[in-house]
C-alpha cells in the first residue's frame, strides 16, 4: 500500500471549504487540467453519506474512469471517498478540516495498491505517487483560489 499526505491552510472558514471539497461540479472545475467530467452517480451538488459518482478524466496519458463512494462523513471536520471502480486494485481518500487561527487547514491523504503487484509497486514509486502528487497539489490550489474568493465575497458583500 503507498500513501501520500498533502495539506493546504485557506483563508476561510471551515464549512465553506468543507463543502467546496465535496462539491462534485467545483471538483470537476478544480481538475479541469486533466479534463475531469461526471460521466455516472450524483452530477451537481454536494456529496454526503453513501453517494456515489463517477469521474471521467486524462491520467497518465489515459483516459480513465474512477468510480468512489463516500463511505465517512462527518461535516465539517472530515469525508472520506473509496474507489469502487477504477484502475487500482484499492484506493481511499480521506479529506480532513481543521479550524486554525486564520482559516481552515485541509489535509488530503490518500492510500492505494496498484494492480500487478510487484509491477504496480515499482510504477507506484515511479510514476503513481507523482502524478497523484501534481494533480492534487493543483487541484487544492485551485480549491483555495474559490474558497478565499467566495469568503471574500461573504465578508465584502453590501447589505441592504
Amino acid at each position: 500500500m503507498a500513501t501520500l499526505v498533502e495539506e493546504i491552510k485557506f483563508q476561510a472558514p471551515i464549512e465553506l471549504c468543507f463543502d467546496l471539497a465535496r462539491d462534485v461540479l467545483v471538483h470537476c472545475q478544480t481538475a479541469a487540467h486533466t479534463k475531469e467530467r461526471i460521466v455516472g452517480g450524483k452530477s451537481s451538488g454536494l456529496l454526503e453519506l453513501g453517494d456515489s459518482v463517477i469521474f471521467e478524466g486524462v491520467h497518465l496519458g489515459v483516459r480513465q474512469k474512477l468510480a468512489v463512494r463516500i463511505t465517512e462523513f462527518n461535516r465539517p471536520h472530515c469525508f472520506v471517498d473509496e474507489m469502487t471502480n477504477g484502475a487500482f486494485k484499492w484506493l481511499r481518500h480521506t479529506h480532513e478540516f481543521e479550524p486554525v487561527d486564520d482559516g481552515t487547514l485541509m489535509r488530503d491523504t490518500i492510500e492505494w495498491k496498484s494492480p500487478l503487484g510487484f509491477l504496480g509497486e515499482v510504477a507506484d514509486k515511479l510514476l503513481v505517487e507523482r502524478h497523484l502528487r501534481k494533480f492534487l497539489l493543483k487541484r487544492n490550489r485551485e480549491l483555495k483560489r474559490i474558497a478565499e474568493e467566495r469568503a471574500q465575497e461573504v465578508l465584502f458583500k453590501p447589505s441592504g
